[in-house]
């Protein structure tokens, strides 16, 4: 039960106890029941208002009822409750106006029979505070719907306002996404020409073998740009289509790219990889090929270690390396936001795991992940 149910029982049983009391105390206090259009004992009069109090405990969820029920004791006996439940009938009461007015005009006849009206010096008072207590009702259910409409409105317009936003993140994202594919995938198409040409015209054997590895290389990015351009025109973690298991580059092919590019690297694999769903295996590359990427930049000449266990329920990687044994290259180190890291560590909490990245004692660097084996489908949003 929640705190409001509980106020509200709490003072209903005070309403229906003060009306009980009250009642109670003036049939005590008046011996004389000329004033009654039935002859009884007084506990029989005690009784009446006991019970009538006790329709009060109703009067939220049944307030028709209780009045009834309130009137038809109050014909034997008016009974002080009947003063209070028209307040229940106007504010909780549901159907048209006509039926609460009727019902209330019921009990107050039923009150005035049975206090004999038409025997008594003020007639008038009993039903002044029964029409007071219907107007109270009246004005708390109205003020009570104006708040809710008040609430509805609000949450419309706050429902409304995350819409638009949303509608204008997903323009930005299609905006962005078109700038970079009309830019960047110009800039590299030309880059794959320009290779592809060197290597059917030179004659050096090493420049072709170079030439044609700048061309896959190209290749590459252009395929990883139109998964990105995919993404961002979609809006969701996933590429625009369906992922080959088999067309996912493995951790062996990144190890060998930056060896040949003069890195040494040592991958160290443990368990089964295909136990690890498709889009972790992508966010565990894309890992491991930033850090080596870092490496390349900001450590020239240090020897770099891949660590990768595959387990029951997490993939524990690790990228490290030594310090590096010659300054960085400026121009290439300038190259780059600078948010890389951040950048990952995004990535990796999107998919539910957590990433750690700092200097190590000896100079090097390390960045440590773990990852869930298996993503639900829901949690690229």
């Amino acid at each position: 039960m929640g705190r409001s149910r509980v106020l509200s029982v709490a003072v209903d049983v005070f309403v229906a106890v003060v009306a009980a009391a009250v009642g109670t105390g003036l049939e005590l206090s008046g011996p004389d029941r000329d004033h009654h259009l039935v002859a009884a004992p007084t506990w029989v009069y005690v009784a009446a208002q006991v019970a009538a109090a006790a329709m009060l405990l109703v009067r939220r969820q049944r307030p028709y009822t209780a009045a009834l029920a309130i009137a038809a004791i109050s014909l034997f006996a008016p009974a002080w409750a009947a003063l209070l439940v028209p307040y229940s009938v106007t504010a909780a009461g549901g159907g048209r106006r006509w039926r609460q007015w009727a019902l209330i005009a019921v009990l107050a006849v039923a009150f005035l029979v049975g206090a004999r009206a038409w025997a008594i010096l003020d007639p008038f008072s009993a039903p002044a505070v029964i029409l007071s207590s219907a107007l109270l009702g009246m004005y708390v259910g109205a003020r009570r719907s104006l708040v809710a409409e008040l609430t509805d409105r609000a949450e419309r317009a706050e429902r409304e306002r995350l819409l638009l936003a949303e509608q204008a993140r997903a323009d930005e994202r299609a905006k962005l996404a078109g700038e970079m594919h009309d830019v960047v995938t110009h800039r590299i198409n030309l880059m794959v020409l320009q290779a592809g040409a060197l290597r059917v015209s030179t004659a050096d054997p090493a420049a072709r073998v170079a030439a044609e590895e700048l061309r896959v290389a190209g290749c590459q990015a252009l395929a990883e740009l139109r998964d990105l351009v995919g993404v961002l025109r979609s809006g969701d973690g996933s590429p625009a289509g369906p992922a080959d298991p088999s067309d996912e580059p493995a951790l062996a092919s990144l190890v060998d790219d930056s060896r040949a590019v003069g890195l040494p690297v040592r991958l160290e694999e443990d368990g089964d990889p295909a136990i690890v769903a498709p889009t972790v295996r992508r966010t565990l590359f894309r890992l491991v090929q930033e850090s080596l990427t870092n490496v390349h930049k900001h450590a020239p000449g240090a020897d770099a270690t891949v660590a990768v266990h595959y387990g029951r329920h997490s993939v524990r990687a690790t990228v490290s390396n030594t310090p590096r044994r010659r300054p960085p290259d400026i121009d290439l180190t300038a190259v780059g936001g600078g948010s890389g890291l951040e950048g990952l560590r995004r990535r990796v909490e999107v998919v539910g795991g957590t990433l750690t990245a700092g200097s190590t004692s000896d100079g090097g660097f390390t960045v440590s992940a773990t990852l869930p084996v298996y993503v639900p489908t829901a949690a690229g949003r």
